[in-house]
């Protein structure tokens, strides 16, 4: 009796585990360039009671035997980075990204955050920035009097100014990869950092190499399906 109270309460704690995952998908269901989360569970040991193949009273081997499992756990959570639906926004500086890749942020201690939330805006400076004042990486700046900006499929990121016929070229957009983008660590504010598990960033030019393409004035919503968060 008592076991069966254990085995039963690790469901019940792997099931909260499992609401909570739920949840914060829900909760980031309108979060630009948010990936879903999935609660992966294993059983427990379990207890011998008859192995399989032992003898019996008649000279005959036991088939099946009596294993009594011992609940479940948690095993992983995993991000999930199937791409999400694109909203056209119009905004110069909103992209998205069509296929694999992730934008370089520069963070306040200087390391490198990874990010597929293209919502970008210009500070008092002109840089290209995220939503919390995080520079874009490689930089780039608008100038103050640019009446038009552009970004090409390959990133490269022009402006068009007055009094001036031609476009001229600010920038060009490096996107980065990763071996294994369900080991990275995600910090909040749209932001991955690198691990072990997902080994070491590989740069390079949109579109090049299995990077994917940018896309100008769309955004990449979250990939949760909210039908499919409430079933589980």
């Amino acid at each position: 009796m008592i076991r069966a109270l254990w085995t039963a309460a690790s469901g019940m704690q792997s099931q909260q585990k499992n609401l909570d995952v739920v949840a914060n998908n829900l909760a980031n269901v309108n979060t630009a360039g948010f990936k879903k989360s999935r609660a992966d569970f294993q059983d427990l040991m379990y207890q011998n009671l008859k192995s399989t193949g032992a003898p019996s009273t008649n000279a005959t081997q036991v088939p099946t035997g009596i294993q009594i499992g011992l609940g479940s756990r948690l095993a992983a959570v995993t991000k999930i980075f199937t791409p999400g639906d694109f909203t056209q926004t119009g905004n110069e500086l909103d992209m998205a990204i069509e296929g694999d890749g992730f934008y370089q942020i520069q963070l306040p201690d200087g390391g490198t955050g990874y990010s597929r939330s293209g919502a970008f805006k210009k500070d008092s400076t002109g840089r290209v920035v995220t939503s919390d004042g995080y520079p874009l990486l490689p930089a780039i700046s608008i100038p103050s009097n640019a009446t038009k900006v552009n970004i090409g499929n390959d990133g490269t990121v022009s402006v068009a100014q007055a009094g001036q016929n031609t476009p001229t070229q600010v920038g060009n957009i490096q996107l980065a990869t990763f071996s294994n983008p369900s080991g990275l660590s995600a910090q909040g504010k749209n932001l991955f950092l690198p691990t072990d598990a997902s080994g070491a960033a590989t740069t390079g030019t949109p579109g090049q190499t299995g990077l994917g393409t940018i896309a100008q004035g769309f955004l990449e919503m979250s990939n949760v399906s909210v039908m499919e968060e409430m079933v589980n």
